[in-house]
């Protein structure tokens, strides 16, 4: 059976991915889903120096602490962009990499690269100290 560490989007958390996990165990498989630092339930932690590189070392503390290895490591939107990173720091914890109708940069690019400049400036145009808002409000789901 499959360890699948499962890395939510940009406005969610992990509990959003709570009937996939309960899915995946019902198969013998182990799932972690982290919720990173200022989303979801930890959306208390918010604050402007929240940013991708946090993100990458949140899972990446994940991965050390849970003594995960052979994983598969399931990043959705803008959770590709942090197992790109995750990936890249530590390639040997790391069986295989899959992309959710995610972002999937290459070396060197932004978020900003990938969505071009209309929405970067949308993105930065509703920054309010340093942090955007998700578009319409809360996630759909998202717990009251």
């Amino acid at each position: 059976m499959a360890t699948f560490v499962i890395v939510h989007g940009g406005f969610g958390g992990g509990w959003e991915w709570r009937e996939v996990a309960r899915l995946l165990q019902a198969k013998g498989h182990e799932v972690t889903r982290p919720t990173l630092t200022g989303l979801g339930e930890r959306s208390h932690l918010a604050t402007a120096p929240v940013d991708l590189e946090l993100h990458i070392e949140d899972v990446v503390q994940h991965l050390a602490f849970e003594g995960l290895h052979d994983l598969v490591l399931v990043g959705q939107s803008y959770g590709g962009m942090v197992v790109t990173g995750v990936a890249d720091r530590v390639p040997e914890r790391i069986a295989r990499l899959v992309y959710v109708d995610a972002f999937v940069p290459r070396d060197g690019e932004s978020l900003f690269d990938l969505v071009g400049p209309e929405l970067s400036s949308v993105f930065r145009g509703s920054a309010a100290d340093g942090l955007i808002p998700p578009p319409g409000g809360a996630p759909s789901g998202y717990p009251a």
